[in-house]
C-alpha cells in the first residue's frame, strides 16, 4: 500500500515521528509560511536550551520538513511544504480506504437476515 507513495516506510516513520512532538509541530508551523527563521530566533521562543531546539530542528530536517542553510553566522530554517503535502496525501489515501471499508460493512449489516434453522 505505501509503495504507491514517493516515500519509503522509513521516510514515513521519520516524518510522523517528527510530527508527533508538539514543539516540532510548532516549529514547522512557524517556518512553513514561506518565512525563514534562524535557529537562535526559534530557540528564544521556547523554554528550553538552544541545544534542545537545535536537536528538534535536526529531527525535522532529517524528516524533510525543514531545511537549514547558512546566512552569515546564522543557520536559517525554512519549511518544506512539499514534504507535508506528501504526509497529507498518505493520510487522505488511508482515510479513503477506511471509508470504503466502513461502507462495505454498512452494506453487509444492512442486508436482511435469514431466519436460522434450529
Amino acid at each position: 500500500m505505501v509503495a504507491r507513495f514517493p516515500l519509503s516506510d522509513a521516510d514515513l516513520d521519520r516524518l510522523f515521528r517528527a510530527l508527533a512532538d508538539g514543539t516540532r509541530r510548532d516549529i514547522v508551523a512557524r517556518v512553513l509560511g514561506g518565512e525563514q527563521a534562524s535557529v537562535s530566533v526559534l530557540a528564544a521562543r521556547y523554554d528550553m536550551s538552544f541545544a534542545a531546539v537545535q536537536k528538534h530542528v535536526a529531527v525535522l530536517e532529517e524528516a524533510g520538513l525543514v531545511t537549514k542553510h547558512p546566512q552569515g553566522r546564522e543557520r536559517m530554517v525554512r519549511g518544506n511544504p512539499a514534504q507535508l503535502a506528501r504526509a497529507r496525501e498518505l493520510l487522505l489515501h488511508l482515510e479513503g480506504l477506511w471509508k470504503s471499508r466502513f461502507s462495505q460493512l454498512d452494506a453487509v449489516l444492512a442486508e436482511p437476515r435469514l431466519p436460522q434453522d434450529d
